[in-house]
């Protein structure tokens, strides 16, 4: 730890390190690198088919002219079947925070599961398209072609993204880390999703068993597979030590190991710990915490394609029973520009 200067002493950067990981995983939930893996899973000549049908031909010649795609800026209902959570991309791109996008009276509110839970509404998202199409085409208008590329886009949504983020701060420290914990898992078992709320997802598994994920007190996270209606088989717990001050990483393995002990009481077949530090004496922290299975670091968890990453999603699929098909649907495909 560094040293204050004599007379000056500024504040820790603890709520960006936070930022930092929450970035990453809305990069991942719904900002431009899952609007490329959504991409991955369509058809591209189907997806230019609605870009020709939604969007006014003169507006696709201008993206095309800097080198970019159509769904860039404009959102078709094949792209938001694929991930209803692309609408906070679009939302956000737009300048319109949640608070100002979801007001009663502008139509929207029937809209709101796809942003919180990754759910299509019953209705169609024709007219919901059109209307944000008729907004992105003043945007691109305003802004003009010379000045359009995908970092310009990136950064606009990260400019909505910014407020969002602080709005949420005043929250227990750590709270970041689990919620990208959460992300990372809601990512995984989308598919398999029959209800969600900001804090509870419940999805269907290969045996058409219930499976309920949610946030809890201690542990952070668990994973239980419903048995009958009152009866469930507690699978895995899950607690995240969003910490970075390597210096008490210690102290946080042994909270998570009396957190763990409950979990073992409590019948849970797996417990995990993932810790928010990058350098990790395996051997040390095992004989800290017995009740760990397994060990992971978020900043690998969130790097998709990691070892770890990988590793996580395969045992989530494993122990609740999913099915792994579609994950490579569409790989062939081309990437948005």
């Amino acid at each position: 730890m560094t040293r204050a200067c004599a007379g000056i002493q500024l504040p820790s950067p603890d709520l960006q390190v936070d930022f930092s990981v929450l970035l990453e995983a809305a990069r991942k939930a719904y900002l431009l690198d899952a609007l490329s893996a959504a991409v991955l899973t369509l058809e591209i000549p189907a997806l230019d088919s609605q870009l020709a049908a939604f969007v006014p031909g003169a507006q696709l010649k201008v993206l095309a002219a800097v080198g970019l795609r159509g769904e860039l800026v404009f959102p078709v209902p094949l792209l938001l079947q694929a991930n209803p959570r692309l609408l906070s991309y679009y939302r956000m791109l737009l300048g319109h925070s949640q608070k100002a996008f979801y007001q009663s009276g502008n139509g929207t509110v029937r809209f709101k599961c796809m942003e919180d839970a990754g759910l299509l509404p019953t209705i169609p998202l024709d007219s919901l398209c059109r209307e944000l199409i008729r907004g992105l085409v003043l945007l691109v208008e305003g802004i003009g072609a010379e000045r359009l590329s995908r970092d310009l886009l990136d950064d606009l949504t990260l400019l909505t993204l910014g407020p969002q983020l602080r709005g949420g701060a005043n929250v227990r420290k750590g709270a970041a880390s689990i919620d990208a914990v959460f992300e990372l898992i809601h990512a995984i078992v989308r598919k398999s999703l029959v209800a969600a709320t900001e804090r509870r997802l419940v999805l269907t598994n290969a045996a058409g068993r219930r499976v309920v994920i949610q946030f809890a007190s201690d542990p952070d996270i668990v994973i239980r597979e419903m048995i009958s209606k009152d009866e469930y088989r507690n699978v895995i717990a899950v607690e995240v030590k969003g910490g970075t001050d390597f210096s008490n990483i210690h102290n946080r393995i042994g909270e998570a190991e009396k957190s763990h002990q409950k979990a073992r009481q409590s019948g849970y077949v797996e417990c995990w710990t993932i810790v928010n530090v990058r350098k990790l004496d395996l051997s040390k922290v095992r004989g800290e915490s017995p009740s760990t299975n397994r060990f992971f670091r978020l900043s690998e968890l969130i790097r998709a394609g990691s070892p770890e990453h990988l590793d996580f999603r395969s045992r989530v699929l494993a122990l609740t029973g999913l099915s792994d098909r579609g994950s490579s649907r569409g790989r062939k495909s081309a990437r948005s520009k």
